[in-house]
């Protein structure tokens, strides 16, 4: 690196006494931008940074001459283009993330398991970007869809005209100004994309949908209203919130700001993630006299996915509101309980809660976090339908995630469910009406056309809303945080089992790979827990016998705290 003394960077002229200098500043030039730079110090920074970033001369001159292209990329055999800077939503217009792709597979298996009671559907991508997600419904799903994307920036609009066109599916623009002709070529377009340019909420206002899927920046709330206004009757709405810094209880006033709740970080917080976004769904749909069935709901580390059914009518909205509760949640041993239902005032609360810590601590030890979802986040009979899609499609990543919330919603070990067998999914068509079997003898009618043919189909509706005796248990326990110090844990198949061999009901859960959804109080999984650890050793010291007596304490205390609760109530949470 040279020093320069030419006249490339003059320096503004200075008087010293009656003279004037005109003195030439020393300088340096970057080999790789160009750039001017007068200290050396600042030179080598600079320097560094180029090479940080991968940058070299051939590089940068090649980059500042060539025109970029845009890229093309390849998911489950549907082809998009995507502009520079795809994968940064703060550079971009049409934003396209990679780390999604479980995301948009989940929702391909509901709507094609949707497909399967009626056909065809009127699908709706709200927010668009590049259309990834519309061109796999309409490439896989052909003429039992009707696909419609929308996205309100003009860049993302002419970008998912350009991906329909590579994958060879034709295009019919819609606008704020309709043509004559377009009311009678509605027969033509079976099957092929239609693109718009406006508002997701004035589009939703403006036309009817049976699927809805809402993926926006940021929090949904704002279309939730939107989305349950016009959405037909057993339609499916999707929602995708990736506020997870909010949900997750990183950001508790914002949660409070969109949702209403009042959260703190807890070893579920990511359940406690999907029961505030059922919430504000259930509460959207009830300001539309509409009730919502839960068909399941994902939070995994980007997103949470929460996907529901509309069912139509006052009756069916109030009761999905009443699923709506606080819950109790001690921040010494972490147990919870929802509230109990009524509008009396509890003269003391902490009696609901299994554990004796209010009695035992000093001040206050019990906080109350909601309003949540109460009710199950899963229906058994729609994700083996949803497993068969993925089976039918070769969609082998999401499969995994499907059989783990097929156990959980069972709440059965893995060795005791079978999600392969054709028998476990009783479906049958009567007269144009499905009828859907589950495992606790509840019976789903839905209408080939989507519409009530009856008065039985509410009724019915209402009695498995009622029904909820063998729905799976709220929340779960990590056995990590529950360990006791220097005892080593039992695997954790194993302390499935002994759960499961003491009658509890027991499962694995997607929210937390060390987690254990069980209907077991906490003082029993802790006391079984301990039954089946075993003592740490280390050579050559002589701890055994401090290690035995701590356990013995650690024992009783724990079989006392049982018996108690035991006493005073069946330490059911449900």
């Amino acid at each position: 690196m040279c020093i320069c003394h030419l006249a490339c960077r003059p320096v503004k002229p200075t008087i010293v006494g009656e003279q004037v200098s005109s003195k030439l500043g020393a300088h340096y030039h970057c080999i790789i931008c160009s750039a001017t730079i007068t200290r050396r110090t600042d030179m080598l920074g600079h320097v560094k940074r180029h090479v940080n970033k991968g940058e070299t001369k051939s590089r940068y001159i090649a980059a500042s001459t060539a025109k970029s292209s845009n890229e093309i990329l390849k998911e489950a055999d549907t082809d998009i283009q995507v502009g520079p800077n795809y994968s940064i939503p703060q550079k971009t217009d049409s934003y396209f993330n990679p780390k999604m792709k479980l995301n948009r597979q989940i929702i391909f298996c509901t709507l094609a398991a949707l497909t399967e009671e009626r056909k065809p559907l009127e699908c709706l991508d709200a927010f668009g970007a590049t259309g990834i997600m519309g061109l796999q419904w309409a490439k896989h799903l052909g003429n039992a869809v009707k696909v419609t994307i929308n996205d309100l920036n003009e860049n993302s609009v002419t970008l998912i005209q350009k991906n329909c066109h590579l994958n060879k599916l034709k295009v019919v623009v819609d606008s704020d100004e309709k043509e004559e002709g377009d009311a009678l070529e509605e027969d033509d377009t079976l099957g092929d994309i239609q693109v718009t340019r406006m508002d997701a909420n004035v589009l939703m206002h403006l036309r009817s949908f049976d699927f809805i899927h809402l993926d926006p920046f940021g929090t949904s709330v704002n279309y939730l209203d939107s989305a349950f206004r016009n959405v037909r009757n057993l339609g499916i709405v999707s929602v995708t919130s990736t506020d997870i810094s909010s949900l997750y209880a990183k950001a508790q006033h914002v949660a409070r700001r969109h949702y209403g709740c009042n959260i703190v970080r807890t070893e579920y917080y990511k359940e406690l993630a999907a029961r505030i976004v059922v919430a504000a769904v259930a509460r959207a749909a009830a300001r539309c006299n509409k009730g919502i069935e839960v068909l399941f709901a994902v939070a995994l580390e980007h997103f949470v996915l929460v996907v529901v059914r509309v069912l139509r009518g006052p009756t069916s909205a109030d009761e999905t509101a009443k699923k709506i509760q606080y819950l109790i949640h001690c921040q010494w041993c972490e147990e919870r309980i929802f509230q109990k239902d009524g509008n009396m005032v509890e003269e003391n609360p902490y009696r609901q809660l299994p554990c004796n810590c209010h009695g035992s601590m000093p001040g206050k030890t019990a906080i109350e976090l909601g309003p949540l979802w109460s009710s199950s986040l899963f229906n058994t009979g729609f994700l083996k339908r949803m497993l068969l899609e993925s089976l039918h499609h070769g969609l082998d990543d999401v499969q995994p995630l499907i059989k783990t919330l097929i156990f959980e919603s069972e709440c059965t070990p893995q060795s005791q469910c079978s999600v392969h067998a054709p028998s476990n999914l009783n479906k049958q068509e009567e007269n144009g009406v499905f009828i859907k079997t589950t495992d606790d003898t509840t019976v789903d009618i839905y209408s080939a056309q989507g519409k009530r043919k009856s008065g039985e189909v509410i009724i019915n509706t209402a009695k498995k809303q009622k029904t909820d005796a063998t729905a799976h248990p709220p929340f779960y326990y990590n056995i990590h945080r529950h360990s006791i110090k220097g005892m080593n844990m039992p695997k954790l198949k194993k302390f499935l089992c002994c759960l499961s061999q003491a009658g509890f009901r027991v499962s694995r859960t997607h929210f937390d790979p060390m987690g254990i959804r069980t209907d077991a109080p906490l003082m029993q999984f802790k006391s079984i827990l301990l039954k089946y650890s075993t003592p740490t050793y280390t050579g050559g010291q002589s701890e055994g016998p401090v290690h035995s007596a701590s356990e013995d304490m650690v024992a009783d205390r724990v079989e006392m705290s049982v018996n108690d609760k035991a006493e005073a109530s069946g330490c059911r949470r449900w």
